[in-house]
């Protein structure tokens, strides 16, 4: 009877345990897999260390705002330090979509990754991501802006003057290419599905190459793509018209996994925040680019979210599945041709 007491008292003691823990995870904004940390409004570390995260191999990977392959070739040196920083194995994950790079984090497949500013969200929200980092220079972290650019010899001169012509937008997530434009440009005479058709292009550097051929007649981007595509020969800005420059968005935002090994994921975030970018690098970022600056959700996204709520673009599932499909079919379509 002695014991049979107890096994009830300790199956009443685990069940109350339980109980209490449901109620102390809120989730926020975040998915129901996870418990938001407070303020921070990110996802806090698993409370049982059993299920913290310390792999031997740690996967990185970097938006596709552009080619992966142009990035893989740029963070070699920054892959190779955090190896031996970390003293331990690093290996770079080319993605081929921010839909698919989010997933790889939802799925334990990524360890730390540079979201795109708009898909930084949705890492948040949905894979449980939690930003740390901004590229920057000595002075501050990079920031980049939305621009509208149009040929050069184009008839256009501002945003008005597109009403009916054909507009590219690069994808549903994207913050300049897509959600920004679509809160801040109503208000200026301009509103995207309805003086234009939105013609998703799939990528920054799409939009940018499609103006030139013509396919497009603008275009929304990041000013900071354009301005590699320019430093590194892809193309001439004097083939270009900016006829639109919004403020200052935070750049791509660097992220670690939450359910990382505490210890590790601090490692992670001195590695990246002593690190100084080599020649080749700072070549390749361009705009005096040399170092990761620290940067946090809930301060430093707070304009991206505020955009995405005047767009009325939540960054949840369903926005997400939607543009996760949007992504595949263009991947698909890119196979066929």
């Amino acid at each position: 009877m002695r014991h049979a007491f107890w096994a009830a008292a300790a199956a009443l003691f685990l069940a109350f345990a339980g109980t209490a823990q449901a109620a102390d995870c809120e989730h926020g904004e975040l998915d129901s897999a996870y418990c938001v940390d407070g303020a921070k409004m990110v996802a806090r570390a698993p409370a049982d260390p059993k299920e913290w995260k310390d792999p031997s191999t740690i996967v990185f990977a970097y938006t596709p705002v552009e080619d992966p392959a142009v990035y893989a070739n740029a963070f070699k040196p920054f892959v190779s330090y955090l190896a031996q920083c970390t003293n331990k194995k690093v290996v770079y994950y080319p993605v081929l979509s921010n839909s698919a790079e989010v997933e790889a984090m939802r799925s334990g497949r990524l360890h730390v990754a540079g979201f795109s500013t708009g898909p930084t969200a949705f890492a948040v929200n949905l894979a449980g991501a939690i930003p740390f980092a901004v590229k920057g220079d000595p002075k501050a972290y990079e920031s980049y802006r939305m621009i509208m650019l149009v040929r050069a010899d184009s008839k256009f001169h501002k945003l008005t003057d597109l009403k009916g012509a054909r507009v590219a937008h690069t994808a549903a997530s994207s913050n300049s290419g897509n959600l920004a434009p679509r809160a801040l440009f109503p208000e200026l005479g301009l509103t995207p599905d309805k003086d234009y058709k939105v013609i998703y292009s799939g990528g920054h550097d799409r939009t940018v190459l499609g103006i030139k051929a013509g396919d497009y007649d603008a275009g929304t981007v990041a000013s900071d793509v354009f301005d590699r595509m320019a430093a590194r020969g892809d193309i001439k800005e004097s083939d270009f018209r900016i006829i639109y420059t919004s403020d200052p968005f935070p750049t791509s935002g660097f992220a670690y996994a939450h359910d990382l090994k505490p210890e590790l994921a601090q490692k992670i975030v001195k590695c990246f925040l002593d690190f100084r970018f080599p020649p080749e690098m700072q070549k390749e970022f361009a705009g005096g680019v040399d170092r990761f600056w620290p940067a946090t959700y809930q301060k430093d996204w707070a304009v991206i979210r505020k955009v995405a709520d005047a767009a009325h673009a939540p960054y949840d599932r369903a926005a997400f599945d939607a543009e996760a499909k949007k992504e595949a079919a263009k991947l698909e379509k890119k196979k066929k041709n």
